[in-house]
């Protein structure tokens, strides 16, 4: 199936910077994360797929090949890299080297896989920071052969087939090719003794247990790299990157953008119409909100240096409390009478109390006069 453009995936356009890119991601991975979504077998795939979007386009070099050969060119069979950075140069030269006077390279350890792992934290440990141990399965060096994929005691051999290079060269008409040599698979040697522990595979399957420092101020789709704490390589090869992808769960109460804070208040009518003193909560703790008298539902109240201290440096984001104003329920008898009561005193001047009703009133008045032919 041929996969989807990543622009398209994250809903945005080619023009978008990365920081439009970035919130695109979080708005994605929030409604698509797997923890979200137990019972939606889609889910995780698409979570997986904006992932992989967001992985490409914020990297400026990887974007840039995609921009330009589309998925060929962020493609790992390609080098990761597509034809952008390298890695048709080399094609070109495995295929046509012969031709054109140049050589086959020789074979030699490869660099292992990076793994990716993503990291689920609250809100508060996001802002705080923390540190947290994580389980990752992984490939790890064979140390029954020390990665060489040989018994101990003995070694890998030459390749008789390509004498070490890892290509064989054939003829295909008036060309000359080259291609994987198909005895060592490209290795350049060949394993007679293998290691029972790992099959001649250099390589066995292990669950590690790795400590991530979560830095303050951390947002969905950031990534920490730990170096070397991939995959090892083939025959003793380097081993590849680790990267801890941040996803930070929803929270009850507060709402992040960026590096502010949102959350709602419910007020009652009497404090809306009277003003009044609450306790709001911060993730520092409560602190107290003067409501003024006649507010009304959807005023934002600013809390200062009550927000986020971005993980990249500046300064601290705000908290932004919106008011809410609550109807009273579950009114018993005399109550209700004391309402009627103090709707009656408004009498006629009652839209000097209700201004925005009263202008909303005349608007839906001229707007019926104006359909009138």
């Amino acid at each position: 199936m041929s996969k989807r453009d990543y622009y398209e995936v994250l809903g945005v356009d080619r023009s978008t910077d990365e920081k439009d890119i970035k919130k695109a991601y979080r708005r994605v991975a929030m409604k698509y994360h797997p923890d979200r979504n137990p019972d939606d077998p889609d889910a995780e795939e698409k979570f997986k797929e904006a992932t992989e979007a967001y992985d490409v386009l914020m990297d400026r070099e990887k974007r840039a090949a995609y921009d330009q050969y589309g998925h060929a060119g962020v493609d790992p069979s390609m080098g990761g890299g597509g034809f952008g950075g390298g890695s048709f140069s080399d094609i070109f030269g495995d295929v046509f080297g012969d031709i054109f006077g140049g050589g086959g390279r020789r074979a030699g350890p490869q660099r292992g896989s990076d793994l990716r792992y993503t990291l689920d934290i609250s809100l508060e440990d996001a802002v705080r920071g923390t540190t947290v141990e994580i389980r990752v399965p992984t490939l790890v060096g064979c140390e029954e052969c020390d990665g060489s994929g040989a018994r101990k005691g003995s070694s890998p051999v030459t390749c008789n087939t390509c004498a070490g290079m890892g290509q064989v060269r054939m003829q295909q008409g008036l060309f000359q090719v080259q291609q994987t040599c198909p005895t060592c698979r490209g290795r350049g040697k060949s394993i007679s003794d293998p290691c029972r522990k790992c099959h001649g595979q250099g390589r066995v399957e292990k669950s590690k247990t790795l400590s991530v420092k979560v830095p303050p101020g951390v947002d969905t789709g950031d990534r920490i790299r730990l170096s070397g704490e991939g995959e090892a390589g083939p025959e003793g090869g380097p081993a590849g990157d680790l990267f801890v992808q941040m996803s930070v769960r929803q929270h009850p109460i507060f709402e992040r953008d960026g590096k502010n804070l949102y959350c709602e208040v419910p007020i009652t009518f009497v404090d809306a119409a009277l003003g009044g003193d609450l306790e709001v909560p911060t993730l520092d703790g409560r602190v107290k909100l003067k409501i003024p008298a006649e507010t009304q539902t959807g005023k934002l109240f600013r809390l200062r240096g009550k927000g986020v201290k971005p993980v990249r440096g500046g300064s601290v984001g705000d908290l932004l409390c919106r008011a809410v104003v609550e109807t009273p329920v579950n009114l018993n008898k005399r109550q209700k009478e004391l309402l009627k009561e103090f709707q009656e005193s408004l009498g006629q001047g009652g839209d000097a109390q209700s201004p925005r009703q009263s202008s909303w009133f005349e608007g839906v008045k001229n707007f019926f006069e104006d359909m009138k032919p």
